[in-house]
């Protein structure tokens, strides 16, 4: 048998010289390929993107999805998302507002349409928001047109500022009042699981922990949340009445007698929402569409048959109108901290210790920042994060840049204790605020684990080592040093407040004690200075840094900034032959799948709350469940 012919060294050398050099060639040029496949691609969506806006266009605002303060997912995600036909994810609520003001002065946007059947989410605050914004637009003389096919309530705020209102024949829109119902736990745990749940707080109202504990609410919980509830609902009540020239108090007993009101139109509920004046018509939407070719510009090449530019397409042409690059003008910086409060680093949507702390010293150490706008929507969370926040607004103003808050939604417990040290704390009317109280819970499974035949033992050298062991009973003793950190975690709190808001430790423990109340109760109670939107806070931060007009500064949000790889991967998707692509290939759809970052969900936040800590007992958690 022939044994194949051995190459010397130097043919060795040479070959495999070669081989790399070859390897090497096609390497560079199926990169340079795939650039410029790439280049030409995201040029196409610059084209694309680039659409003059046209005069005597109708601004068609669609919201899909739920109304945020920012994005949880970072630019590529959503692009590709859009791309792919599903754009029902988040939409911003300073998008909203910029695009509504730019509008009730553009000379060629004509008039604007509200189409909300999908706008989903958002709190009371940012829903009055937009409605003040939309009354804005109509009080600028021009003509706003609401429609939906079906409507709740909040949504129902926006529609009814509009010059007329349209409902489906088919449709429905109900208004029926607040509530907050939540699930409660203790029966299903203690008894049928044998889970032992220890709650220490401080507060007769702090009642975010009670499902864990109670069967049912407390009467305390029950008495403050009417009391701010009902406080929020009768403002709802004369937004609406304003807006559509009614009588509060006829919309409020409508409500009480609506059985007999839906059962006088045979359950038609689109006849019951025009009897009641709550809507002008009712219009399917080719009937819609058809009403605003005849009042607007026809064009059979765009969407429903007239010409028009959607909340995107004129949010982009708001920011091609920008100055360039360079910019000297001064900066009044926003920070926004929304979502729960937890450690470390944090994606947007939740608030974290370290990484809203950083975006707030950028902010410190950027030297065109001349203020800051601290915009808070938070039902509080970890009190050590929320104290990293606090801290760095303190080093904001020893900086000597005024630091202003602007409360969305909801800022309560942690989301209070980081606004408390502003210059200036603007909320809503209608934010949820205060919930000073702070607690901590501890769930001890060996009930749970004996009804499986598992049993924790073993020694130990001092008498609390392994006592924060959650397989054991708790040592009273431990609860004793649990109670005491709750303790003096409300003693923190209540002195930093009383300290920020110059007010004796009584008077802020006699509104404190875990107790929500509405933005115009906090007001009168010294928690909030002054009624108003973010806005009326960005205003107030220009004044007080001296910026002058508000064409001699520049607003900016203060946010991570997307790696260059995002934004070019963000402009191809978004380029009309990518989207077609993304949304026809199953190839690449599959790509996409394993090649894209995946955002893990995150941990609900009483999971991570009862995570050990390093040197404490319990974490003490400065939290609110109480969103509407």
């Amino acid at each position: 048998m022939n044994e194949p012919r051995r190459r010397g060294p130097v043919a060795r050398f040479f070959i495999g010289l070669w081989d790399a050099m070859n390897f090497t060639r096609r390497l560079v040029f199926n990169l340079l390929f795939l650039l410029l496949l790439f280049a030409f691609i995201a040029a196409l969506g610059a084209g694309d993107r680039a659409q003059p806006l046209l005069e005597r266009s109708t601004l068609v605002i669609a919201p899909k999805g739920a109304l945020v303060e920012q994005y949880t997912s970072d630019p590529a995600s959503r692009a590709i998302s859009k791309a792919m036909g599903d754009d029902r994810g988040e939409v911003q609520l300073r998008d909203v507002l910029r695009a509504l003001d730019a509008a009730r002065t553009d000379r060629n946007i004509e008039r604007v349409v509200l189409q909300l059947d999908e706008l989903q989410g958002g709190g009371m605050a940012s829903m009055r928001e937009v409605a003040t914004a939309i009354a804005r637009v109509r009080a600028s003389g021009k003509q706003v047109i609401a429609f939906a096919e079906m409507m709740d309530q909040k949504q129902y705020l926006l529609a009814a500022q509009a010059n007329e209102v349209y409902l489906d024949p088919m449709g429905g829109m109900l208004l029926e009042g607040l509530s907050r119902y939540r699930q409660y736990y203790r029966q299903a745990l203690e008894d049928k699981l044998g889970v032992d749940v220890h709650l220490f707080k401080v507060g007769e109202y702090k009642s975010a922990a009670e499902p864990y504990v109670l069967d049912q609410a407390s009467p305390e919980a029950k008495e403050a949340d009417l009391f701010w509830m009902n406080d929020v609902w009768q403002r709802y009540l004369v937004d609406i009445a304003k807006a559509r020239k009614l009588d509060p108090a006829r919309l409020a007993a409508e409500i009480e007698s609506m059985p007999a009101g839906i059962e006088a139109v045979q359950g038609d509920l689109a006849r019951y929402a025009l009897d009641r004046k709550l809507v002008d018509g009712l219009k399917t939407r080719e009937e819609l569409e058809t009403l605003l070719t005849e009042r607007g510009v026809a064009d059979d090449d765009a969407e429903g048959g007239f010409r028009q530019v959607s909340l995107g397409e004129y949010i982009g042409h708001l920011e091609r109108a920008l100055p360039g690059a360079v910019d000297a003008r001064p900066q009044v910086a926003i920070v926004v901290a929304e979502g729960s409060i937890t450690s470390g680093e944090q994606p947007p949507g939740t608030i974290g210790g370290e990484s809203t702390a950083a975006l707030l010293r950028d902010a410190r150490d950027d030297e065109k920042v001349k203020s800051v706008v601290l915009r808070v929507d938070s039902p509080g969370g970890e009190v050590f994060a929320s104290e990293q926040i606090r801290r760095e607004v303190i080093e904001l103003k020893k900086a000597g840049k005024p630091v202003v808050v602007s409360m969305g939604d909801l800022a309560a417990s942690g989301g209070y204790w980081i606004s408390m040290n502003a210059d200036r704390i603007y909320a809503d009317a209608s934010t949820i605020t205060g919930s000073i109280g702070i607690f901590g819970l501890i769930p001890t499974i060996p009930r749970a684990l004996d009804k499986i035949g598992v049993h924790t033992d073993g020694v130990s050298t001092t008498r609390f080592a392994g006592a924060f062991d959650i397989t054991r009973p708790l040592d009273p003793g431990v609860g004793q040093v649990i109670q005491a950190v709750i303790n003096k975690g409300y003693r923190d709190f209540t002195g930093k407040v009383a300290e920020a808001r110059k007010r004796p430790v009584e008077q802020v423990d006699a509104v404190a004690r875990g107790r929500v109340w509405s933005g115009a109760q906090a007001r009168e109670r010294g928690l909030v200075d002054e009624v108003g939107g973010l806005q009326t806070a960005i205003d107030d931060a220009a004044r007080r840094a001296k910026l002058g007009k508000s064409d001699e500064y520049r607003v900016r949000y203060v946010e991570k900034a997307a790696t260059p790889f995002e934004r070019f991967f963000t402009g191809m998707a978004e380029s009309r032959i990518a989207g077609a692509w993304l949304r026809e290939s199953d190839f690449a759809r599959g790509l996409l799948a394993h090649a894209m970052p995946q955002v893990a969900s995150d941990l609900k936040f009483l999971e991570s709350a009862i995570q050990p800590t390093r040197g404490v007992p319990v974490k003490a958690l400065a939290y609110c469940f109480c969103e509407l």
